[in-house]
């Protein structure tokens, strides 16, 4: 705790945690000028194939206002909680199409144990097995997929747009307490009728589900790929394993070099150590903050991990491969035998 202590002094002599209400005025004007713009694009294509590069302007959209809902939540762009919560409700629910009850529960529970075993959702199995033991049972179609995971994940992603949808709509209906549910359905019901009902209505039929189709496809794997790098094939934390929180945020984080363009391109999600540090942290102070935790760490000799986007993806895929190895011959996988050595 000593480190992070020092590091988080630093931070805040630095000012790097004041809000920065100007560069997010910035990026939602900049939205609601594309978004505009897809929707003048919309009425004046008319019937035409065409359409289909609006879909794929509108995925790309609404991946980034899910960047602001995401900076929202952890309380970077308004000055108090319950300001921050509202928009991002607004932002997530009403406009991308996602749960914030949903999405903030499981989120808060991998920023509190990234890659722990059994305590970070974003490593629980799915159809994609993140942990060998996860891979080998496996069973059907699931197991045929676990086996080649790594080259069948970015086909995959394609579809995580649907299952975001789904999923967010499966955790409002679920029993049992929900905040929010009825606001959000309401949400959610107003927002589908609002993009799919001009879709069905102005275009032919099969030219609409080329649409949405493209506009799913486009935002998942735009999701995926922005998200995926930063834990995936990084180190994975045993259940009962004692970390103190700074070696625990930076040993399980990636970030992705490249800077202003990358910053943009990903949400800020390129600065994936700083976010974990310090997650209420404005997207323009990350760049300033990559510098002070390089340091620390360095003299802490705390590993600090940092690659090109391109680079990540060979290693996310490489790593699912090795995972997948396990769902076809678990006794003659190289994984299942360090864990077991382990």
């Amino acid at each position: 705790m000593r480190t992070y202590a020092e590091v988080s002094k630093t931070v805040r002599q630095a000012g790097l945690l004041n809000r920065t209400r100007w560069f997010y005025a910035l990026v939602g004007g900049v939205l609601a000028l594309g978004f505009a713009g897809c929707i003048t694009g919309f009425l004046l294509l008319g019937d035409s194939w065409f359409q289909l590069l609006i879909a794929g302007a509108l995925g790309i959209l609404f991946t980034q206002v899910a960047f602001l809902a995401h900076e929202a939540a952890h309380r970077q762009i308004l000055t108090t909680g319950p300001a921050n919560d509202r928009l991002a409700r607004v932002l997530g629910t009403a406009i991308v199409g996602m749960s914030y009850s949903w999405w903030d529960s499981k989120h808060t529970r991998h920023h509190a144990n990234p890659n722990r075993v059994e305590k970070d959702p974003d490593i629980a199995v799915d159809t994609i097995s993140f942990l060998a033991e996860d891979a080998t049972r496996a069973t059907g179609l699931q197991k045929l997929i676990t086996r080649y995971q790594g080259w069948a994940f970015f086909p995959l992603l394609t579809l995580e747009g649907l299952n975001l949808h789904y999923q967010s709509v499966r955790y409002l209906v679920s029993p049992g307490k929900v905040k929010g549910r009825w606001l959000e359905l309401g949400m959610l019901t107003a927002r589908f009728a609002v993009v799919l009902v001009p879709v069905f209505w102005l275009l032919p039929l099969g030219m609409a589900f080329a649409f949405l189709g493209v506009q799913l496809a486009v935002f998942g794997v735009y999701m995926g790929a922005s998200f995926a790098p930063n834990h995936k094939g990084m180190p994975v934390i045993a259940r009962d394993a004692k970390l103190d929180f700074f070696s625990k945020q930076v040993r399980t984080s990636r970030n992705i070099a490249g800077g202003w363009w990358a910053t943009w391109l990903m949400g800020g999600l390129n600065y994936q150590i700083e976010h974990h540090l310090f997650p209420s942290m404005p997207r323009p102070h990350l760049a300033a903050a990559r510098r002070i935790v390089r340091d620390v760490c360095r003299i802490e000799d705390v590993p600090y991990t940092e690659t090109s986007l391109w680079r990540s993806y060979g290693i996310v895929i490489a790593y699912l491969n090795r995972v997948g190895l396990a769902a076809r011959d678990p006794f003659e996988c190289p994984i299942i035998a360090q864990y077991r050595r382990g």
